[in-house]
């Protein structure tokens, strides 16, 4: 069993932003019975959230002087350094009233440039990035649901100046409340592996589209299209502006992961131009080490408990992170994580 011991337990939680993501993060934790306050830019999304059933206030600023014990950003990325801004300006009354600040935690599908944003606005020191690996080709609160999220596994990402206190709510949220699983990451890494398995995989399904947009025999194809095309497609079929920012936003990982499947795909081109059986068989076969692992994921054999007074605690877990390891109970003074057989 996962989880927080009760000494770090989370009962309030801000929302900001209420889109597909932070509209399943605030929808779950109603029904999970915490205290909730959520806003959005936009009102009819607040009084669609309200009838819902989830407590909106007007602004980002709102609900952060109401010191939840984790504020939730989820707004789009090109809207985080205003609403950063608009947070940083009600912290001298926060810390004039005395009590801490908020922790602050995230959803967003980038890690390094929301780091970035948050030091910029004077945050950093209670920021802990998450990401959540689920969503949906809808978007909006209206496509927003309270079982979205339980059983997901999320990136919780680790920095030299993360703080335990700080990494153990942000756990408490995703481990308990959230029904989720969660493995350590730092920032870089995170991006270069969402890179692979969502940001670029968007691409790929929309230049499908765009291939079968442009043929002469694309009306013909979308009327013989089954389960490989609507399936390869299907993120494809999402806001084209939200899957624009996502890729804007991670360019630097998502450019080399580009320009390797163009020389893939040329590579087999070539291949098939040629005739050369030897050389396409390499292709589909060297994706047999994945092919297998998709299969099925081992199960977790063996535990390792890296102790929060430990100097190298930071690093540890990121290392464990990359070795497959999860979460499996976190304390006080100690997190245990389960790792797949050696």
């Amino acid at each position: 069993m996962t989880g927080v011991e009760a000494p770090l337990t989370v009962t309030r939680v801000g929302v900001v932003g209420l889109g597909l993501i932070g509209g399943s993060v605030a929808r779950t934790l109603v029904a999970a019975g915490l205290d909730v306050v959520a806003t959005d830019p936009d009102g009819a999304t607040r009084a669609q959230a309200w009838d819902a059933g989830v407590r909106t206030v007007g602004s980002a600023a709102e609900v952060f002087v109401e010191r939840p014990d984790v504020l939730v950003l989820a707004p789009p990325l090109a809207a985080l350094p205003a609403v950063l801004a608009e947070l940083g300006a009600e912290v001298p009354r926060l810390v004039a009233d005395g009590g801490p600040l908020p922790v602050l935690t995230d959803v967003g599908s980038v890690k390094a440039p929301v780091r970035v944003a948050v030091e910029a606005a004077g945050l950093g020191e209670r920021y802990v990035g998450a990401h959540p690996m689920a969503g949906t080709e809808e978007s909006g609160f209206a496509a927003s649901r309270d079982d979205l999220l339980p059983g997901c596994t999320w990136a919780v990402t680790v920095s030299p100046t993360t703080a335990a206190d700080d990494l153990l709510r942000v756990l408490s949220l995703v481990t308990g409340p959230l029904r989720g699983t969660a493995r350590f990451v730092e920032d870089a890494t995170h991006d270069a592996a969402v890179a692979l398995v969502s940001h670029v995989p968007h691409v790929l399904a929309t230049e499908l589209l765009n291939l079968t947009t442009a043929a002469p025999a694309g009306a013909l194809a979308l009327g013989l299209a089954a389960g490989s095309f609507r399936d390869g497609t299907r993120v494809a079929r999402t806001d084209p502006r939200r899957t624009q920012a996502m890729v804007a936003g991670n360019a630097g990982a998502v450019v080399g992961v580009l320009r390797d499947a163009v020389r893939h795909l040329d590579a087999l081109a070539d291949a098939l131009e040629a005739g050369d059986d030897a050389a396409v068989t390499a292709y589909f076969d060297d994706a047999d080490p994945v092919r297998a692992a998709l299969v099925g994921e081992p199960a977790p054999s063996r535990a390792e408990a890296v102790r929060l007074d430990d100097p190298a605690w930071r690093e540890r877990l990121v290392e464990l992170g990359a070795a497959g390891a999860v979460v499996g109970r976190a304390g006080r003074d100690s997190i245990t994580l389960a790792l797949p057989p050696a």
